[in-house]
């Protein structure tokens, strides 16, 4: 019998819409380590679906289509989504990822739930935070450091 919902994807599993997607699948090769399992063509040289992970998140890919309203960040100019992966060495991460061409929106600093994390940007136009735990915090802690900052 057919899993109504294969273990692969048992979360979420956002779906990018990118301007050149080859480009995009080797530029998170080289930055972010992820290992791409699927790559389906579409005319033109185009990308009608891809999956790649970094780390255990699993994520998907295309080339934008206006037709279907798949578009890209650089289209509808920027993206209000940030995407967060949880990765063992934020700082070794984020030193290949800048190397390789992401932007570093915000360096690795220590945030008020206990973790290390950066946020990047890359050139495809969709925004990524970076996170190692450092410290486990149960909600009293996390309200307490959090009402330390200015939010």
């Amino acid at each position: 019998m057919t899993n109504p919902v294969p273990d692969t994807y048992r979360s979420g599993v956002p779906y990018l819409n990118v301007h050149d997607a080859a480009a995009a699948l080797d530029f998170y090769r080289t930055a972010f380590g992820a290992e791409v399992s699927t790559r389906i063509p579409r005319q033109g040289g185009k990308i009608a679906h891809a999956e790649f992970r970094i780390g255990e998140a699993v994520f998907m890919l295309r080339d934008e289509h206006p037709e279907y309203r798949f578009r890209s960040p650089r289209t509808v100019g920027g993206t209000p989504v940030n995407l967060l992966v949880f990765v063992p060495d934020v700082e070794a991460f984020t030193r290949r990822a800048a190397a390789a061409g992401a932007q570093v929106i915000r360096p690795v600093e220590l945030q008020f739930h206990g973790d290390l994390q950066a946020e990047l940007e890359d050139p495809f136009g969709h925004s990524w935070f970076f996170t190692t735990r450092v410290a486990d915090m149960d909600e009293r802690e996390l309200r307490e450091t959090a009402s330390a900052v200015n939010l």
